[in-house]
């Protein structure tokens, strides 16, 4: 499989997502920037984390324009895997390629710390190595993280069970003390109607070798994209 990650001005986490396909999981990977005008021949898009131009206007805003962003909405229509972590799930609502928005955290603080989600759904290319109802840990960092989506909006998000993940607690539990930014419906990330474009705000990438501490449960996210990929080439 092979994995393009897209960078822009002020991206940091693109060497983690690139780290985590290529060394960790022994897969193809490379750098896509942000001027070029194609995706290339890629089977899965990584639009990382990090702060793009700054987060000037807002995050994900400028970003949204860059020249190859086009292409990486030509490549999602066409079916083509995309995950969208942090900035990067920002950019892909933005780029009008996942519905709502992400606004300042509800307390306007940086949270950078673990948070348990809940797996909404587990039949996504992203996610079908998880169980329903299964407890994850990923470590969030950001500022504008809290998911507002208006009520029709929200309404067809749950009709057609495109909620990925929630923030829960460590039992599954869907409250407002587990809920680190004041995201709508203690929402932590979703998918298209097709389900191939996945956008979340915690960092799976930063989490997928148990050697560093913290746990691996990043690495299902990875592992289920793989095993996916292989299952269709088949």
């Amino acid at each position: 499989m092979t994995f393009g990650v897209i960078v822009f001005p002020g991206s940091n986490c693109d060497h983690d997502a690139y780290h985590a396909a290529k060394h960790v999981f022994g897969q193809e990977a490379r750098f896509i920037w942000h001027q070029d005008e194609t995706v290339g021949d890629v089977d899965a898009v990584i639009v990382p984390g990090g702060f793009s131009y700054g987060d000037y206007l807002r995050s994900g805003a400028v970003a949204r324009f860059s020249p190859v962003m086009q292409d990486v909405v030509r490549f999602a229509n066409e079916g083509g895997l995309v995950l969208g972590i942090c900035n990067g799930f920002q950019i892909l609502c933005e780029a009008g390629l996942l519905p709502g928005t992400l606004m300042r955290n509800d307390n306007l603080r940086f949270r950078c710390n673990h948070a348990t989600l809940r797996v909404e759904n587990n039949q996504t290319p992203f996610t079908h190595l998880m169980d329903k109802g299964q407890v994850v840990s990923f470590p969030i960092a950001h500022g504008e993280g809290r998911y507002f989506a208006d009520g029709d909006v929200l309404d067809e998000l749950r009709d057609n069970d495109q909620i990925v993940f929630r923030y829960a607690t460590e039992t599954g539990d869907i409250t407002k003390d587990a809920n680190p930014n004041g995201s709508i419906d203690n929402i932590a990330g979703i998918v298209n109607r097709d389900g191939n474009v996945l956008g979340l705000m915690p960092h799976p990438e930063r989490c997928v070798e148990s050697l560093l501490g913290g746990g691996d449960d990043g690495a299902l996210v990875f592992r289920s994209l793989i095993e996916h990929t292989a299952t269709v080439a088949a």
